[in-house]
């Protein structure tokens, strides 16, 4: 039997910014984290199209006001009922509302969830469990395709093929395989799922569907994810011009595919395409590939990932008009300077990918009803979720989670935050420190990171008045990799060489995204690099990569492990 060492942080110096203990709170600004990550960043596509406009923006008081929960501030038109049919009642059964939903249960609350979809949301259906069924055929693709690679482990493969249909199906088995696994899993514990469209009729009512059917609920949290967003100009049929949602059906593989928008989905879908055979064209406005990127992780990206493939690109543009396929014509795309507007060219290609990022499906909640006015399409909220109204009053016992609300539009930043939001409605304060939640992009090699890029975290050093300093390790000098024979990689650690506080750590390399959770754990439980040295990981392992990682960092003190030696 192993013993295990638990490395505690040190109290005095590192504060545990996920626990909040205080009875009242200043209500700051609403300010999203500027999460740079592969067009995470909800502010940066500018979803003019949506709803409301800028000036429906929520005005919040000063920071230094105490943030105040009125019922008469936001009522609407309905009072609240006396007694509920449920303690918590959760719109929308993704990701975020299933965490948040077993959580409940486990906390012993009444639970039911709303879906007018399909249980699972855009993750488990049209998103992140189907696109990795894609990228876990390109990966064998490769691997069979790459005949140097092969010869050197001694292996001899006859040429690879594919059934694109089999291919399909795999996504599609899997994807019904994890939304039955959601359904079985909320059914066994007692939660009720109520089919139907959730929409909020005032303080604690919610309506379901188009029937008069009204259910009420102490708490409520709003979690209806997000959508593909299409900018104007472009044409969607669902055959020729494509978003992710049918990219994924992989209904006809392409010979030539331009991707818009080189950011997580774009990249993903790369890897996919041209490990089937197809050439890609990417089109990004910004002036360099993977803008979201630490930009040293991203230039050795672009190097291993787009470079030696079938993969040419066009940055500074725009795609200002995409015309389907028709009438034996191809995809026409025309493209502008981003900057001066100026035509460039058109592109003639057999199909196009809109990969421009994602926008808050939040229209038709009936959110007037409780008197909240949308920020582009995102409900605002406070760093506990709690909603904020049109005049910056906190709604009473409404949260909202996930990418509605636009914090970090990640499948598993929505349930932490739902985890969170039942820990606030049972008791416990808790504030979620979003900089601790990793991020990934499954190409091959993967891609992960957590926290602040290079550029982030000088801008923040130089505000503060601190110092940064980087360390840098490479797959090529682990035993595992080099087993593998993966050696290409890299991992980079931002840190603050006066106290060991971690401010980033970004990954480029074999099983990127499993490594990076060690460093995301040590910067949500507030390690300093000086304790995390005194880890210890198996050998050979792809966990040595960050062990050192961690050991080549200089920190000025030093100071040994609090914990005292466990005998065995």
């Amino acid at each position: 039997m192993q013993a295990s060492l638990s490395l505690p942080a040190l109290s005095h110096a590192v504060p545990r910014s996920n626990y909040v203990v205080q009875s009242a709170l200043p209500l700051p600004p609403y300010k999203p984290i500027n999460l740079r990550f592969c067009g995470l960043h909800r502010e940066a596509l500018g979803f003019s199209h949506l709803a409301h406009s800028d000036s429906h923006r929520v005005r919040l008081s000063a920071p230094s006001r105490s943030a105040t929960i009125s019922a008469s501030s936001s009522s609407g038109n309905a009072s609240p009922p006396k007694s509920f049919d449920y303690d918590l009642l959760i719109i929308g059964a993704g990701v975020g509302g299933h965490g948040a939903a077993l959580h409940a249960v486990e906390k012993g609350l009444k639970t039911a969830i709303v879906e007018g979809d399909v249980v699972g949301g855009t993750c488990v259906n049209r998103g992140c469990v189907p696109s990795k069924a894609l990228l876990a055929v390109s990966g064998r693709m490769r691997e069979l395709q790459n005949e140097h690679h092969l010869k050197a482990l001694g292996l001899q493969v006859s040429a690879a093929g594919y059934d694109r249909q089999g291919v399909a199906d795999h996504a599609n088995n899997l994807a019904t395989k994890i939304r039955n696994s959601l359904t079985n899993s909320m059914n066994s514990l007692g939660v009720d799922i109520l089919t139907g469209v959730g929409t909020i009729l005032g303080p604690q009512k919610v309506q379901i569907g188009s029937s008069d059917k009204v259910v009420t609920a102490k708490d409520i949290i709003i979690a209806t994810g997000s959508v593909p967003f299409v900018p104007k100009g472009v044409e969607v049929d669902g055959k020729t011009v494509i978003t992710s949602d049918h990219a994924l059906k992989l209904e006809f593989v392409p010979e030539w595919i331009a991707i818009v928008g080189s950011g997580y989905i774009g990249l993903e879908f790369s890897d996919v395409y041209t490990a089937l055979g197809s050439e890609v064209t990417f089109i990004e406005a910004l002036d360099q590939l993977m803008p979201g990127f630490d930009p040293e992780i991203g230039k050795l990206a672009q190097r291993v990932l787009i470079n030696p493939r079938k993969i040419d690109y066009q940055t500074g543009v725009f795609a200002s008009k995409i015309t389907p396929a028709k009438d034996g014509k191809p995809v026409t795309i025309d493209l502008i300077d981003a900057k001066t507007k100026e035509p460039k060219e058109t592109l003639e290609v057999d199909a196009a990918l809109i990969a421009t990022g994602r926008a808050p499906f939040t229209q038709g909640l009936g959110l007037e009803n409780v008197d909240v006015a949308t920020q582009r399409g995102f409900i605002p909220v406070d760093e506990r979720m709690r909603v904020i109204d049109a005049n910056g009053k906190l709604v009473p016992h409404l949260f909202c989670i996930g990418d509605a609300n636009g914090k970090m539009m990640l499948a598993h930043a929505a349930s932490a935050q739902g985890i969170s939001v039942v820990e606030q409605v049972t008791g416990r304060d808790h504030v979620l420190n979003h900089l601790s939640i990793p991020a990934a992009c499954f190409t091959h090699p993967e891609i992960s990171m957590v926290g602040l890029t290079e550029p982030q975290a000088r801008e923040k050093a130089e505000k503060e008045g601190f110092e940064v300093s980087i360390a840098k390790t490479s797959f090529k000098a682990n035993t595992k990799a080099l087993a593998e024979n993966e050696g290409e990689g890299l991992a980079k650690l931002i840190y603050r060489p006066d106290n060991g506080e971690i401010l980033g750590v970004h990954i480029f390399g074999l099983h990127a995204a499993d490594l990076i959770h060690e460093a995301s754990n040590a910067i949500a439980l507030g390690t300093r690099i000086q304790e995390i040295k005194f880890a210890v990981h198996a050998h050979p392992t792809l966990s040595e990569v960050l062990d050192e990682l961690f050991k080549s960092a200089k920190v000025a003190h030093v100071s040994s492990p609090v914990s005292e030696p466990v005998a065995v």
